[in-house]
């Protein structure tokens, strides 16, 4: 496998774990819409608590701390995109089948508009990843490894 593809393939999962963990975070507490429905200051709050706790576990200096939160807020920033201007995801959803046949249409534009949001995201999200993970160093990096093996064979909850 070419270097580049093997190092795209690895920050683009260990995006996903890091964002699955961000998501999982974001529901704690008074957040019952997930992390699109916080104030800007609890989701400083929150992202400022995720950087120190991945920071202590990986023992990030500033430099790499500061990566880490820019990749927090583009990942928040995809997210938010994804999700889009709806305040009822299911709703929206359960709409598709309200009538007695499926809104095909309706549907279509739906998943041209997910499809959108993470086509026109995911470069920054990749970049900001690469960033990251570029920055550590190697004891880092085989961390972070030994993380991903071993917490992913267990799914999201772990």
């Amino acid at each position: 496998m070419k270097p580049w593809i093997k190092r795209a393939l690895i920050g683009i999962f260990g995006a996903s774990v890091l964002f699955g963990g961000l998501a999982a975070c974001s529901h704690r507490g008074s957040y019952s819409h997930g992390w699109q429905a916080m104030s800007e200051e609890d989701a400083a709050k929150t992202k400022a608590k995720i950087v120190e706790r991945v920071g202590s576990r990986l023992d990030l200096d500033e430099a790499q701390k500061a990566k880490l939160g820019v990749l927090a807020d583009k990942l928040r920033e995809q997210r938010n995109a994804l999700v889009g201007n709806t305040s009822d995801p299911r709703a929206e959803m359960a709409s598709l089948v309200a009538g007695p046949t499926f809104d095909r249409a309706k549907a279509k534009s739906l998943v041209e508009a997910k499809t959108g949001a993470i086509t026109s995201k995911s470069p920054e999200v990749i970049a900001a990843m690469a960033d990251f993970y570029d920055s550590l160093k190697p004891e880092q990096q085989a961390k972070v490894r030994e993380f991903m093996a071993k917490r992913g064979h267990r799914g999201w909850r772990g």
